[in-house]
């Protein structure tokens, strides 16, 4: 996580959308505890990743003939009064609400790691994100290591996490599957590597 931007007044995540309304559209802020904190630009392959898990995803949606939406980084999802996450990849089914708000109902999220944000990635955001009732997997890309961690919610209180290197991932619900190696393969290994 970056810094936060010398703004010291506590945001509810209403306030903090409002505000985030008035910055230029390449400026990014998650709101941790009431505070907007900037979210550092993409490596190359870290975009090259997260562009090939939104067209995993957005594909698989199709081919399931499913009634969802796949959006990439940029949307807020709530968590509760004073945070909101933006994950790389997100995926809601059925009604979307206010387009100009935030996700209501996200089943999927997805986050492509890098070295300095795996830490967050399998911790905070594991733990945040699986406060919010309507989602039901989690995925952490780890393209470094040739996996996609998927946590998977059974049951209110009942996480599984499955490590996930190659072959299918379903993700069932809403009931759509992609192929791992097409998101694992998104970056091209250096020469001589």
């Amino acid at each position: 996580m970056s810094a936060p931007v010398a703004k010291p007044v506590r945001m509810t995540v209403e306030e903090y959308l409002d505000w985030s309304k008035t910055l230029p559209d390449t400026e990014n802020y998650e709101l941790y505890d009431g505070v907007p904190v900037a979210m550092a630009g993409d490596s190359l392959r870290h975009n090259l990743t997260k562009g090939a898990l939104f067209r995993a995803l957005q594909d698989a949606v199709a081919a399931a003939g499913l009634p969802c939406a796949v959006f990439t980084d940029g949307v807020n999802v709530k968590i509760n009064t004073y945070n909101a996450r933006i994950p790389d990849c997100s995926v809601q089914c059925g009604p979307l609400g206010d387009l100009d708000s935030m996700l209501v109902k996200p089943v999927i999220l997805a986050e492509v790691t890098s070295p300095s944000s795996a830490k967050d990635d399998s911790g905070a955001k594991l733990m945040d994100y699986f406060t919010v009732a309507s989602i039901r997997h989690y995925l952490i890309v780890r393209p470094d290591q040739g996996v996609i961690v998927h946590h998977h919610r059974i049951a209110d209180a009942d996480i599984r996490t499955a490590l996930v290197r190659d072959g299918v991932l379903t993700l069932d619900p809403p009931g759509l599957s992609f192929d791992v190696a097409t998101v694992l393969a998104a970056v091209p290994s250096a020469p001589g590597s």
